[in-house]
């Protein structure tokens, strides 16, 4: 059997290095971890209708811009209580928006005031009043690390 030249040792050497490269990066490249978030809704008043819901990862657009938050969707409403999952969330930082839509635009109708006229829910269900207006992200955010399950109870009228 004929020895390799030098030449020749480095050339296997250098393809034996991409290949094990290439399968390194297969092996690290694989996707992040995807949760799923369970949204439990309690109170509906409204037995018609549908209860819309946003999860956002930011404070920017929470919690009136419809389309800012990273997922939505619409349920039904066939009962006092609506559960909603949302799949395929990395881990991170989340809150949840919702509305009881009443008219079907998907979105919380307010008087001129500033006063909700439809049903509405945040995460971590804080005061909402007003003197406290409108619930930040940060009163909202909880950490999705794992499978996780919420609970938002319905408002009707703001709190006192």
């Amino acid at each position: 059997m004929k020895a390799l030249s030098k030449s020749s040792k480095y050339a296997a050497l250098l393809v034996a290095t991409i290949v094990s490269i290439g399968i390194a990066k297969t092996v690290y490249a694989q996707a992040a971890p995807a949760y799923t978030l369970t949204v439990d809704v309690t109170g509906v008043q409204s037995k018609t209708g549908q209860i819309c819901m946003e999860v956002y990862n930011k404070e920017q657009g929470f919690p009136d811009d419809l389309g800012s938050g990273v997922q939505s969707d619409c349920v039904a409403i066939t009962g006092d209580t609506v559960r909603k999952q949302f799949t395929g969330l990395p881990a991170g930082t989340y809150a949840v928006a919702l509305v009881d839509d009443q008219n079907g635009d998907r979105k919380l109708n307010k008087d001129i005031f500033g006063v909700p006229q439809e049903g509405f829910g945040v995460s971590n269900n804080p005061t909402v009043s007003p003197t406290t207006g409108t619930p930040k992200f940060s009163q909202a955010s909880f950490p999705v690390t794992q499978d996780t399950t919420i609970n938002i109870v319905m408002k009707y009228k703001l709190d006192s």
